[in-house]
Formats: structure tokens, sequence, C-alpha cells
């Protein structure tokens, strides 16, 4: 059996489900790249140097892991911690169509024009839709390939 386990692909592919879905039949601890890489949840970033500090802590204590996301721009040193490497794709039509639908379950009518969350949902989205077609600069498909 694989001890240390790296999920990743795109935003709404499934990542985090898949993760914390195979945690609870696996000996794996389950851990998501959200996690480090906010301080506030889809609010306010950490600092890259913490991220990589704190995942690189909580790596090196856990024998037995699922990482769910990406660890791109992280460092490429991370290769090294998994035997396991599963990427998950899906049609952006149905990606995009998930996130809008998590979207409106978090934060309800705030996400439509006008509310509090609409920019910050508007500008998330636009981010998510370039997944399939954007370089090497971002986290994309081209990268995670």
């Amino acid at each position: 059996m694989k001890e240390k386990i790296h999920i990743m692909g795109a935003s709404g592919a499934g990542t985090s489900t898949l993760g914390s879905s195979l945690s609870k039949v696996l000996p794996h601890t389950h851990l998501d790249t959200d996690d480090f890489f906010w301080t506030t949840k889809f609010t306010k970033q950490r600092e890259v140097h913490k991220r990589r500090r704190l995942l690189e802590k909580d790596l090196s204590h856990n024998e037995n892991f699922i990482l769910s996301g990406a660890v791109c721009g992280l460092g490429d040193h991370f290769k090294n911690y998994f035997d396991l490497v599963i990427f998950l794709w899906l049609p952006q039509n149905i990606r995009l169509e998930r996130l809008q639908q998590r979207e409106f379950q978090r934060y309800g009518n705030e996400i439509l024009a006008g509310g509090s969350k609409y920019e910050q949902s508007k500008r998330f989205l636009e981010w998510a839709s370039l997944y399939d077609s954007a370089g090497m600069e971002v986290g994309s498909k081209s990268l995670h390939e």
C-alpha cells in the first residue's frame, strides 16, 4: 500500500472530496493544501514561506497521509514526499457548475450582484475558469501535467 498519496487537480475536480473519503477507509491522515494556503479560509492568504514550513512539518510527522490540492509554487522538493500522485481532471463546464453551486452553498445570496461576496466569488470563478487554458505561470492543467 502506498503511504504518501497526493491528489491534485483543478478547483472543483474533487481532490478534497476524494482525499477525505479515502482517509475514512485507509489508515491515512487527510491533509488539504487549503489549510496551509489560507490563514482565514478563502479570505487571507498565508505567506509562501510559512505555507511551505507548515506543510513540510505535517508531511514529515505523518507516516501515512493523503494530501489533496496542489503544491505548485511551494518548491520542487515536495515531489519527493509522495509515492503515489493522482491527477483528477473534469471538463470545465462540470467543474464550474460544481464551483458555482459550492459558492452558493457557502455564501447564499451574498454571491449575487450587490451581495457582500459578489466580487470575491466572481474573481474566484474567473480564476477557476482559466485552469485548462492557462500557461505554466499559474496553477493550471499544463503545470499539473
